[in-house]
């Protein structure tokens, strides 16, 4: 344990003793206070599985992300597949699937609509559909590789609630026009020519997923215009987006007719979901 630290901690790896870990519990089939006790007590590793352990390691180590190695990201209450051709969903995300879970269940109806343009893993639209099982969940995704992910989550998940549609999020779901009570969001919003820091946001996570033109906006737009003609009076539109950009959606969100348009921060205290109601 402690040489698979060393290695990912000289590679610059964040959280390298929680990475380490982790990759030794995909390996041996075990939790990962179970791999802590093992530790504690000095139990060995048989040979097999240590060199299982140390290429994984490697492969962490040259900023593949842990979770393509594992095959699983942790959302909320959710076990979910990911790998290449994928967003993989982030913990601050959960903050916007609360926002938008609330504003669910704070509709005026027993059966609420909702739906998530651009589900990615389908990591939001699971959310909202495992959480508020009375609700009726459409999720949207264009790209084939992402589509083949979220099917296979929606699977898992056995939620018979969610209906995933492949489609541009521009143009989806007509025949929902003025039904929907909520519409969330997590489209890609970074600018053209702003380069993520982290390796493994720029090598791996797929560039339809991070990008939205010159300002980053170009995918809002969109959404703010479907979600217009999705949702009823009233309705709530719930928006992910980077730190900075809370003025500049709120603002979007205005010209385009949208009332009390809002940001709230995500639990490190950075803006992190913009919120508005339609008229």
């Amino acid at each position: 344990m402690t040489r698979s630290i060393e290695v990912l901690t000289r590679a610059g790896v964040p959280n390298a003793d929680v990475d380490a870990e982790l990759l030794v519990a995909h390996v041996l089939g075990a939790s990962r206070g179970d791999v802590q006790a093992r530790e504690i007590v000095g139990s060995s590793i048989p040979r097999a599985q240590a060199i299982t352990i140390e290429e994984l390691v490697a492969r962490r180590a040259a900023r593949e992300p842990l979770q393509h190695i594992t095959g699983v990201a942790y959302f909320r209450s959710l076990e979910l597949a990911v790998g290449p051709g994928v967003f993989v969903p982030r913990p601050e995300t959960e903050s916007v699937a609360q926002v938008a879970i609330d504003a669910l269940r704070a509709a005026a109806t027993d059966a609420p609509v909702a739906v998530d343009l651009g589900t990615g893993t389908g990591a939001l639209a699971l959310a909202l559909a495992t959480e508020v099982p009375a609700a009726s969940v459409s999720a949207v995704e264009i790209s084939p590789e992402a589509f083949i992910w979220a099917r296979e989550n929606v699977r898992r998940a056995g939620a018979p609630n969610l209906r995933l549609v492949f489609a541009d999020l521009a143009v989806a779901l007509p025949e929902l026009d003025g039904t929907v009570d909520v519409v969330v969001s997590n489209p890609p919003y970074i600018p053209l020519g702003a380069v993520p820091r982290d390796p493994e946001v720029r090598l791996h996570d797929p560039e339809l997923a991070l990008y939205g033109g010159p300002d980053g906006l170009d995918v809002v737009r969109a959404v703010s215009a479907t979600a217009k003609r999705l949702l009823r009076s009233g309705g709530a539109v719930v928006i992910e987006h980077g730190e900075l950009q809370g003025a500049a959606i709120r603002a979007l969100l205005a010209a385009d007719g949208w009332l009390d348009a809002a940001t709230q921060p995500d639990l490190t205290g950075r803006d992190r979901t913009t919120t508005a109601r339609r008229g």
